[in-house]
């Protein structure tokens, strides 16, 4: 894709302190492209700006930015993408508060897929990594692209799924697009650059901060058109971006849990306001009217299901620990057995990769070829 060639224009008024989203598309609508509006005399733009912010436009501490951003954009895979462009996705300008430009690395036209934003805790179970990697997976083969936030847990793991599919994954970043954050995901923003999409509305360098990621939110849920929830605690970052995809008219789902999971009460909440129950892949896909799927009977034996669970009559204290969390107490009540006996055995599951140790002293089973 060539970039447009007033993209400076469109740098020099996103890059220049005191303009907000509000003051920019009331020049652009009064004026025009950037270039008309950058060309106009301070006097003129005096009722849109305020005077340290016209006072800035022609700074070299501006200037310097829109260079970097340039050189930037120079790079192989790179991107800078502005509403002007043919590439802007089409779902965005659908919503309310469209960023005026999108940094972009690897494969651009994904932006113009149809995708499913899947969202959820940082600090997911291993059950609910395997339902958010497995069900990226079967949309992905559908031929959905993936939207999620490259946070730890949930979106790291829908990203996995995604980039497992033909319909591969799109991240959107809480910085800017040249620092991955957390850096622990610095391998999959890699693999995501290569084979999917990173992008962010933010400044080159721009370092995490807090008030930026719910302001990302609304990206993730608008590029999508639906947002699936995997376990949410009550108080979760994920349930703004559900809100906010319910006030873009996206669908929303959730997936159930256990009424005993502190990670399962934001998603029971969404259903409860009216979000779909999701316990297969064909739930979601379903709702999506007009989605047509990509070979998706043909490639897919089986959907998986948040309601899966060992095929086999299992034997020992597994036959006891059902598939909520449990202690140690409730096992040796359950399997009449001491705790040096649950322990031991525990801890046996545990290495075969059966278990897996949760906080608070509790103990989870963990499905067969599920990730720890």
């Amino acid at each position: 894709m060539n970039q447009d060639p007033g993209l400076a224009s469109w740098l020099q008024l996103t890059l220049t302190p005191g303009i907000g989203a509000a003051a920019l598309r009331g020049m652009l609508r009064q004026y025009g492209l950037p270039q008309n509006v950058v060309s106009r005399k301070p006097s003129e733009l005096a009722a849109h700006l305020a005077p340290q912010a016209l006072e800035s436009m022609a700074s070299a501490q501006v200037r310097d930015a829109v260079s970097r951003a340039l050189d930037w954009a120079n790079g192989a895979g790179h991107f800078i993408v502005t509403l002007a462009d043919a590439a802007y996705p089409r779902a965005l300008l659908e919503t309310a508060d469209p960023p005026a430009l999108l940094y972009a690395a690897g494969r651009v036209e994904l932006l113009q897929c149809t995708s499913l934003a899947i969202v959820g805790s940082r600090n997911a179970t291993a059950q609910g990594e395997s339902n958010a990697e497995n069900f990226a997976k079967a949309f992905s083969e559908a031929g959905l692209t993936i939207v999620s936030g490259l946070a730890m847990g949930i979106d790291a793991a829908a990203h996995r799924g995604g980039l497992a599919g033909p319909g591969s994954t799109i991240a959107v970043l809480g910085t800017g697009i040249d620092i991955v954050y957390p850096r622990r995901n610095s391998e999959l923003a890699l693999q995501i650059a290569e084979r999917g999409l990173l992008i962010s509305e933010f400044a080159l360098a721009t370092a995490p901060a807090a008030h930026n990621f719910p302001r990302r939110n609304r990206l993730i849920s608008g590029l999508a058109r639906g947002c699936l929830v995997v376990e949410a605690a009550a108080a979760s970052g994920s349930l703004i971006t559900a809100r906010t995809a319910a006030d873009q008219g996206r669908e929303v789902f959730a997936i159930p849990g256990s009424i005993h999971s502190p990670l399962s009460r934001g998603c029971h909440a969404l259903i409860k306001s009216g979000a779909k129950l999701v316990e297969s892949a064909e739930d979601v896909l379903d709702e999506l009217a007009g989605f047509r799927r990509s070979g998706y009977a043909s490639t897919t034996a089986r959907s998986p299901s948040a309601r899966d669970t060992q095929p086999e009559t299992e034997n020992g204290l597994l036959a006891y620990m059902g598939h909520d969390p449990v202690d140690v107490d409730a096992l040796c009540a359950r399997a009449g057995m001491s705790a040096e006996q649950v322990s031991s055995e525990l801890l046996r599951l545990e290495l075969d990769g059966r278990v897996t140790a949760l906080p608070g002293g509790l103990y989870q089973r963990l499905e067969k070829g599920e990730r720890r």
